[in-house]
């Protein structure tokens, strides 16, 4: 692999045009279907949600991007577009889980089996590949998350839950690597949020979930959404379990929190895509400051196993500023290639 590739988190700004962000900023981010979001009609909606996933693909062209995702524009949130699909979860009589802020949430009840009945994002990987010539990277919630953010209303225990929904990811992830995908990343911020439960099954649920793909995998986890969660934990304690799961890179935010960068060598095995670009502000990172968060991170990790990357998805930030954040990045990156070549 390339050194110091770009990629991003996942999601990108949405249009104003598209969602109404005064109430999507006003809100924790939703487990079950949220439509009132959404400015256009139903009849419409698809193709504006094409028209949106076109302007980040070309955003993040423009930006200087080499993984690029289609910014899940289709997406009310990075988990309930995915999660409320399977057969076995009742979003219409939802239940209430605590979100990592301690507020509760409307979630799905698991009322039976947990199926993966169809591939759910395969139209959006096609779309994305099909307007580009970039390497390509989708996301999806990994089953232990979606463990937390459900009510359990079916399996004996949290963890049978987990490795049910493990069963439904693995199932997407072929769907996916089959039509096309680059990378598939796997959304775990619950196993810093929730570590003890994590240590009970969630590797296991992991593992189940990437049983016997081919092709790249990732799995990021992270403090939460800057605009959501405010009060950031000192560190990952479940980081270093994550160097025995089955994703070959590991994705963790680490501008903002200022992580202290030697946990890096905790996780010998893997690529780290590691958060250089912080979204706790509306500043965009100066290159060079960027530049200096890369040299640090080599002193613990070797170029060809780094990937850089914004802390987290950049969906509450206005498009200009997730934008200059983006080019600031690649810029960045630009500079400590040249300094390694």
């Amino acid at each position: 692999m390339e050194p110091l590739l770009t990629t991003v988190v996942g999601s990108y700004p949405q249009p104003d045009w598209l969602v109404d962000r005064e109430n999507l900023l006003s809100r924790l981010p939703p487990r079950v279907r949220a439509r009132e979001i959404w400015r256009v009609d139903p009849g419409h909606l698809e193709q504006a949600q094409d028209d949106a996933t076109l302007l980040a693909i070309r955003d993040m062209e423009r930006a200087g991007i080499d993984v690029i995702t289609d910014g899940e524009m289709r997406r009310e949130s990075y988990s309930n577009h995915f999660a409320t699909a399977l057969e076995g979860m009742d979003t219409g009589n939802p239940g209430y889980a605590l979100d990592r802020t301690g507020h509760p949430n409307p979630v799905p009840r698991v009322t039976g089996p947990i199926r993966w009945t169809r591939p759910i994002l395969k139209r959006d990987l096609e779309f994305l590949r099909r307007n580009t010539g970039r390497r390509i990277k989708i996301t999806l919630p990994g089953p232990f998350t979606m463990a937390q953010q459900a009510q359990n209303g079916h399996y004996a225990d949290d963890r049978g839950l987990a490795l049910a929904l493990a069963d439904a990811v693995n199932r997407e992830i072929r769907a996916l690597m089959d039509a096309g995908a680059d990378v598939v990343q796997l959304d775990e911020p619950y196993l810093q949020a929730r570590p003890e439960n994590a240590r009970k099954y969630g590797l296991e649920a992991i593992n189940r979930a990437l049983d016997q793909v081919r092709g790249t995998t990732a799995l990021h986890t992270c403090f939460g959404y800057a605009h959501v969660v405010k009060n950031r934990l000192a560190g990952y304690p479940f980081l270093a379990d994550l160097n025995a799961c089955a994703a070959q890179q590991i994705s963790i935010e680490a501008a903002q929190p200022d992580l202290d960068l030697s946990i890096l060598e905790k996780l010998p095995a893997k690529t780290i895509i590691l958060g250089v670009i912080s979204l706790g502000d509306m500043e965009v990172d100066p290159p060079e400051a960027v530049a200096a968060r890369i040299r640090r991170a080599l002193r613990h990790v070797p170029p060809g196993r780094l990937v850089l990357a914004p802390d987290c998805g950049m969906k509450y930030l206005p498009r200009e500023v997730a934008f200059g954040k983006l080019q600031a990045l690649a810029e960045g990156a630009r500079i400590v290639r040249g300094e390694i070549s």
